[in-house]
């Protein structure tokens, strides 16, 4: 409780709205630009689902051109097409050297794939594998926003508390200087103990002022993380305390990883990626139908004099034989189906080492705060007891240096295991691929 009454005052100092924790993750994933990005990506994933979608569906064209010539040919075709063809057409001096004459040509056309080997059904399978990878990798970059701002958050936390530790040093060696010069003057020591003191104050001013400035630092971090101008002033109400977790096995929470890891489930996607492609290639083998129509109307002037025309048929292409392309295709999409199953069995033990490590760094935190904890009540008793006995000429100044030392050391090791604590138990849950803006480590 003091630590969390410790940093509201630093927060209160600081002069804005509280933001706890929870609410600068939310904030985050609001506001950084990363999200924006993964959304967009998303977006055109789904768009290229209805890019691949519409191969199953007619194609319709619309096309005006106008011409003029004498070539004996077009001008015969035209007159045929603009219902304008005479007898006096026939003669032989205007079928060898007719006039120029004007075509004003409207077409409409419609083509609709009937078959095509599954090359659009594999196309769009693609597609949509590609679109559930696109969101897996969104999901990934949700996480990352979320451990990023978490960490950041708790980086600020530790760096006022940290602050906070040496200017209380500060105080506390300037206090022993005060009781070291009262010694000197009652004859119970010399200069060589207030100097000592003197030169242990100028330390811990330098710890503070190098620990001021990791603050700023931290705060600037903070605000690159949330995604707001780095000179954004917050309150931060969330104190750094040692996290309340469940026991989990580790042998679970690789279960869960392999399961649910963004990273695991699209090398999973990227295999059934692989096998479309496949198939896609192997349908370029196949036979196509497809059915055409159009409707044309010829005119001599842009609306008059003219006569319109339609056809409709339907068309076969099996490509027998392209320079063995297709074998190659082929032969490619194999080993690329073998080359993703290889990716995504390095990918699970990569996530798996991951949680280990994760999970090790957990509990080494928490072993830490236990043996850190005891230290710095132990410190504190110490320096106590060493400043009674240096007032009453017992202690030397060595020893109040070295439990002031002491003091300081244990109480910066404490505040490093309950950061490093909340953020491998973050880390925890990003490697077991849970982690959200409703997960408990960030209670």
């Amino acid at each position: 409780m003091r630590k969390v009454l410790v940093f509201l005052a630093v927060g209160a100092a600081w002069g804005q709205p509280p933001l706890a924790l929870r609410d600068a993750v939310r904030l985050a994933l609001r506001e950084n630009q990363a999200m924006t990005a993964a959304s967009e990506g998303v977006q055109a994933a789904e768009a290229r689902v209805n890019q691949a979608r519409s191969g199953h569906l007619p194609k319709v064209d619309y096309t005006e051109s106008f011409t003029r010539g004498n070539n004996p040919v077009y001008v015969f075709s035209s007159l045929l097409t603009q219902h304008q063809f005479g007898a006096d057409n026939l003669a032989l001096g205007p079928l060898n050297r007719p006039d120029a004459l004007n075509n004003f040509q409207s077409q409409l056309t419609l083509d609709q794939p009937l078959y095509d080997g599954g090359q659009t059904r594999h196309a769009v399978e693609a597609a949509n594998l590609g679109r559930r990878m696109t969101g897996e990798d969104a999901r990934r970059v949700r996480m990352e926003t979320i451990a990023a701002a978490a960490r950041a958050y708790y980086d600020v936390v530790l760096a006022g508390e940290s602050l906070q530790t040496a200017e209380q040093a500060v105080r506390s060696a300037e206090a022993d200087l005060r009781r070291a010069e009262s010694v000197r003057a009652a004859g119970m020591s010399t200069d060589v103990d207030v100097l000592s003191i003197r030169v242990h104050l100028a330390a811990v001013n330098e710890q503070r002022i190098q620990r001021a400035a990791n603050l700023d630092v931290a705060r600037a971090a903070l605000n690159d993380a949330l995604g707001l101008p780095l000179e954004t002033a917050h309150t931060l109400t969330s104190g750094l305390q040692p996290a309340s977790l469940p026991d989990r096995e580790l042998n679970e929470i690789e279960q869960d990883a392999a399961r649910e890891r963004p990273e695991a489930r699209q090398t999973r996607l990227a295999v059934n990626l692989a096998e479309a492609q496949a198939g896609a290639a192997r349908s370029g083998l196949l036979p196509q139908v497809s059915f055409h129509s159009a409707f044309e109307a010829d005119r001599q002037r842009f609306l008059t004099r003219g006569g319109a025309n339609w056809l409709a048929g339907l068309s076969l292409r099996w490509n027998l034989f392209n320079g063995e392309a297709d074998k190659a295709r082929i032969e490619e999409s194999t080993h690329a189906v073998r080359r993703a199953a290889a990716d995504a069995t390095r990918a699970d033990s990569a996530v798996r080492l991951q949680v280990r490590r994760a999970y090790a760094g957990l509990r080494s935190a928490e072993q830490r705060i236990e043996v850190a904890q005891a230290a710095v009540a132990e410190a504190q008793e110490s320096l106590r007891i060493t400043q009674n006995r240096y007032q009453a000429g017992i202690s030397n100044v060595t020893d109040l240096l070295r439990t002031e030392t002491a003091v300081l050391e244990s109480s910066t090791r404490y505040l490093a295991a309950v950061h490093d604590q909340r953020v491998a138990a973050l880390m925890v849950e990003f490697a077991a691929g849970r982690l959200s803006a409703d997960s408990e480590v960030l209670n």
